[in-house]
This record gives C-alpha cells, sequence and structure tokens, in this order.
C-alpha cells in the first residue's frame, strides 16, 4: 500500500513516477524499499492516466455502498425481533465461555 501511497504523493507533487523517485519516497518515511515491487509498481503505472483512475475510483464504491447500507439497518431490525429471549441467553453464555477460554 506505501508503494502506492508513494506514487500517487509523486503525481500529486507534478512529478514523474520513476523507480528512483519512488525509492527516495519511501526511504525518507522510513520503509524498507523492496527493488521488485517497486519495479512493478512503476512497470504497471506506465501508460495510466492516474487522474482517470482516480475519479472513477472515488465515484464507483460510493454508489454501490449506498444501497447495502440502507438495508442492513433494515435487516439486523428483523432478526432481533425474530430471535425469541432463550436463544439470546444462550447465545450470551457461550460467548462468555469462549471469552473466557481466551484469557485461561
Amino acid at each position: 500500500m506505501e508503494y502506492i501511497y508513494a506514487a500517487l504523493l509523486l503525481h500529486k507533487a507534478g512529478k514523474a513516477i520513476k523507480e528512483d523517485d519512488v525509492k527516495a519516497v519511501l526511504t525518507a518515511a522510513g520503509i524498507a524499499v523492496d527493488e521488485s515491487r517497486v519495479k512493478a509498481l512503476v512497470a504497471a503505472l506506465e501508460g495510466i492516466d492516474i487522474e482517470d483512475a482516480i475519479s472513477k475510483a472515488a465515484v464507483a464504491p460510493v454508489a454501490a455502498a449506498a444501497p447495502v447500507a440502507a438495508a442492513a439497518p433494515a435487516a439486523a431490525a428483523e432478526a432481533a425481533a425474530e430471535e425469541p429471549e432463550e436463544d439470546k441467553k444462550e447465545e450470551e453464555e457461550s460467548g462468555m465461555a469462549g471469552l473466557g477460554a481466551l484469557f485461561g
């Protein structure tokens, strides 16, 4: 992930994304540089319009996430209404037993 951040930082600064520049950013951040990852990143970004990729990435998840987020609370409310009291007690007890096993 830090390799992509380095490339984005260079892009934002208006500099070309070259191996030496990516290495310099990572080194300045105190990150051990893996030469093969740097080469792979630079090769993968060659010919890519980063601004276009950012704009597409920023728009797509927002549109897809909205319906899912709205449906989740309704599904949780239905599930909670259907569970009888006994199931909740058993679930709590089994959860506590599991926690006890973690701490001996």
